[in-house]
């Protein structure tokens, strides 16, 4: 298994006008994060617009990554199904067409959340038929994957390995150390706390602002991992205010007008994320005033 740490932007996925993807745009993304020394690259997760994406897309987009990222660094996609036997259709998908790692969601709607025991069958079944490692990306606020059903999930099938842990921010995160120590990866997701995540154990991140900021999240992690814990929490400090502004609601919607400003086209949204107020704009606008 080739080694899924360090740092994994979520691709945005550039939308044309009518909805189609824009290939173009696309590998544009992935080549200016992996010019910026990414370790790999994760397709298809929210970033990415990823429930909004049908399987023959899912393939699409890691087809793209794999020609893109080559046979060295992983690439990662992710899967949003709202049932087991979707996940599973989904997930062999995106494992023939070269994904070193599928990033799993737990089910979203909101009346069909199971208990404890339902998601453990979700994730025992997806182990058992893809035969691939799997992410837990514990973002779903109705089903969260708690400590023990991660340490359950470690210890009771064989190729979950790890947790994208986006839900309840860095006490999550610790909180799931504290239950599984070094058994499981953490990877972080709290965007605008990632130096900390690293101090807490996380062995690198699954996270938007490194597909914003590729190089300064590469230079934060190399940092860290040198020991120099001043220059790391000092990138985390600079990135704080602006990903203020770029979180929230519609969240790709913002981010893609973010990276606009920046110099790079990302396309559309896809339908119907298609309005950002004039005022959400003007706020992103002087969160970037005086970037560089």
């Amino acid at each position: 298994m080739k080694a899924i740490q360090g740092m994994f932007p979520p691709i945005v996925t550039a939308f044309k006008a009518n909805g189609d993807i824009d290939d173009k745009l696309v590998a544009a993304e992935m080549d200016f994060a992996l010019r910026a020394g990414v370790q790999g690259l994760s397709v298809a997760g929210s970033t990415g617009e990823g429930p909004t994406l049908c399987d023959e897309e899912l393939r699409d987009m890691v087809q793209l990554a794999r020609e893109r990222a080559g046979d060295e660094r992983p690439v990662i996609c992710g899967v949003m199904r709202g049932c087991t036997r979707d996940a599973v259709r989904a997930g062999k998908v995106a494992r023939d067409a070269g994904a070193d790692a599928l990033m799993i969601t737990p089910t979203a709607y909101n009346v069909l959340v199971p208990d404890e025991q339902g998601m453990f069958d979700f994730y025992s079944t997806l182990s058992r038929e893809l035969e691939t490692p799997i992410i837990i990306y514990n973002v779903i606020p109705q089903n969260t994957i708690t400590p023990r059903l991660f340490h359950r999930l470690l210890n009771e099938t064989e190729h979950v390995m790890g947790i994208k842990q986006s839900v309840g921010g860095v006490p999550a995160l610790y909180a799931m150390k504290m239950e599984v120590g070094d058994q499981g990866r953490l990877y972080a997701a709290t965007d605008d706390m990632l130096a900390t995540c690293y101090t807490l154990g996380a062995c690198g991140a699954i996270s938007a602002v490194v597909a914003a900021f590729p190089a300064e999240c590469v230079e934060m992690w190399t940092a860290f991992n040198a020991g120099d814990l001043a220059r790391a929490y000092a990138i985390q400090d600079r990135l704080y205010k602006p990903w203020q502004c770029i979180a929230g609601n519609q969240f790709p919607i913002r981010l893609k007008y973010a990276l606009k400003l920046l110099g790079r086209d990302t396309g559309y949204c896809r339908s119907p994320i298609t309005h950002l107020s004039d005022e959400e704009k003007r706020q992103i606008e002087r969160a970037f005033e005086n970037w560089d």
